[in-house]
């Protein structure tokens, strides 16, 4: 590959779309037809996602007819410059390293919630669970994936993604609530005293800390 264009590499695009929805299934493992619909979703965000890291950079070719001259960085198809945010803020190694590292973040803190998340609810056989990361939210393995999918539009933003992002979360937040008239239906007062005091997602900002250092605890037993 030449350092003006990184593409093309579609055996990549296939093991790191594989590889990660692996990992997605491994803890959001679908029921339903809802799941299976969702995951769908999240299936065809990561083949956008890789496809455009890796095989065709659609967005960036866009980007540069619509510009042309105009766009920010010399070398649009070097692999370093398919991070839009660091052609945005200059296109600078420390620009660079800010984004992968802020991403990189957001990946990590989400897959930690969707594992511990999982192992939660398995280890508890069909018992409420409201200790824990569920302390704090009360669908942290949704949590989890919203970061994740954060952390790739922080990490490698294209057309197909931000349009396909915010009808994923719309698909899960949809599937979080049918799932709850079970839990209501299942638990009853002691179901509703907990999602009256627990947010559904994301804890208020002094509790962030408690909740990612919960995600990392070990199991007791």
């Amino acid at each position: 590959m030449s350092e003006e264009y990184a593409y093309g590499m579609w055996i990549i695009v296939a093991f790191n779309v594989g590889l990660f929805l692996f990992f997605i299934l491994s803890f959001l493992a679908p029921k339903g037809r809802i799941e299976w619909r969702n995951m769908g979703i999240v299936t065809a965000f990561l083949v956008a996602l890789f496809t455009e890291m890796y095989g065709f950079p659609l967005t960036i070719y866009l980007l540069t007819g619509w510009l042309g001259e105009a766009y920010p960085v010399l070398q649009p198809f070097n692999h370093k410059f398919g991070h839009l945010w660091v052609v945005v803020f200059g296109g600078s190694d420390l620009a660079w390293m800010v984004v992968m590292g802020l991403s990189l973040l957001f990946l990590i803190a989400g897959y930690i919630l969707m594992s511990k998340g999982w192992r939660q609810v398995h280890n508890a056989h069909g018992k409420l669970v409201i200790d824990g990361v569920y302390r704090f939210a009360r669908h942290p393995q949704y949590t989890g994936l919203f970061l994740v999918i954060s952390g790739f539009l922080i990490q490698w933003p294209t057309l197909l993604t931000v349009l396909m992002a915010p009808v994923l979360i719309y698909g899960y937040v949809r599937l979080a609530k049918s799932e709850e008239e079970v839990m209501f239906s299942q638990f009853g007062e002691q179901y509703t005293g907990y999602a009256q005091t627990v947010p559904a997602y994301f804890p208020t900002i002094s509790q962030w800390f408690e909740f990612l250092t919960a995600s990392v605890e070990k199991e007791s037993g």
